[in-house]
This record gives C-alpha cells, structure tokens and sequence, in this order.
C-alpha cells in the first residue's frame, strides 16, 4: 500500500485513491471548490501551516465516496470526502482488527450521519465522531479523528493525540474549534 507522506514543514508528496499515487501540487488553482458560506478559511496557505495543522494534499486530490491514506510523521491516517463535498480525517487503523485499512473501506451515509465501513469486519463508524455503529456483537470501539480545515484548495489536518476525545473540525487552521464539525 502507498501511503502519502508528509512533514508538518515538507508537505506531502502522494495520496493513494485505490490503487493509483497522485501527486499533490501546492500551486492553487481557480477550479478549486470554495468553502460553504458559514465556514471560515485561513487568509492564506502560509497561516495554516502554523499552529499544529499539517498541509496533506489539494482538494481536488481526493475523489469523492473514496478514502485515501496519508502518512503524518509516524502517524497513519485516512481522509475521506463525502458526496456533499466534507472532507473527514480518522486514523487508519482499524481498532477492531489492528489492519492499516480504514481508506479502504466503504464511504456511506446512515440517517444523514456520513460513514465508513471497516473493509475487515465491516464494522460502520460516524466519521465526526469515531463512534462505531455496528460494533457486531464486541466491545465498543472508536477510531481517532482529527480537525480538517481546507485553505486555498489545499487540505490541512490537526493530529490528536491518542488520549483526546473524539471530534471533529471545519475552520480555518489558525482559528479551530473541534465543536464546529467538519471541512468543506
């Protein structure tokens, strides 16, 4: 599996969608998609390297339904955009089987909550909260998930810790609070 890394100073360098690598330029582009009215944008792609926030990828690098798998530092991750445009962070690993596949998984809906079904035991989890839906007889389980704000059409995520609640955020990088929801 190809993972794209990245450095918080480096930026990133591929983003796997399926089986392919695409490249993730840092130039911005006119036919970037804005933000919804309401969500805020860093004033530019500079500020929202500072403060935590790591710079993944463009936008327009990842397909929507799809997942796609970043390496952040040591940390592996999974981006998901869904049809209406959010863009959602959760780590990788699955914490029912151990497996690195989350971004594998199956991108839905349940009731308006955007979701994504584990590829191993198909457990479902809420993408802004961690919280799994199915969890199929075993113990509860929740998969981390990190604040993403996008900023000129590229995609910047604030890791959490291990130890943080669950949550997820939209904002601007300088300006972030996990209440808010998610990226658009």
């Amino acid at each position: 599996m190809t993972l794209m890394q990245t450095t918080p100073d480096a930026g990133a360098s591929a983003v796997t969608t399926g089986s392919a690598s695409v490249a993730c330029g840092a130039t911005p582009d006119a036919g970037t998609p804005a933000m919804t009215p309401g969500s805020a944008l860093a004033p530019d792609a500079q500020a929202a390297a500072g403060n935590g926030w790591i710079r993944v990828c463009r936008i327009d690098d990842l397909l929507v339904e799809r997942g796609a798998a970043a390496l952040l530092g040591d940390r592996q991750i999974a981006l998901f955009r869904t049809f209406d445009g959010r863009i959602f962070a959760t780590d990788q690993i699955d914490p029912f089987s151990g497996a690195a596949v989350l971004s594998r998984g199956i991108v839905g809906d349940r009731g308006g909550v955007p979701t994504v079904a584990s590829p191993m035991y198909k457990q479902v989890f809420d993408l802004r909260t961690g919280a799994c839906l199915d969890t199929q007889g075993k113990q509860s389980l929740t998969v981390a998930v990190h604040p993403v704000a996008v900023a000129e059409g590229d995609v910047f995520v604030k890791l959490v810790t291990a130890s943080a609640p669950a949550g997820s955020a939209h904002a601007d990088p300088a300006h972030a609070d996990p209440a808010e929801g998610d990226a658009r």
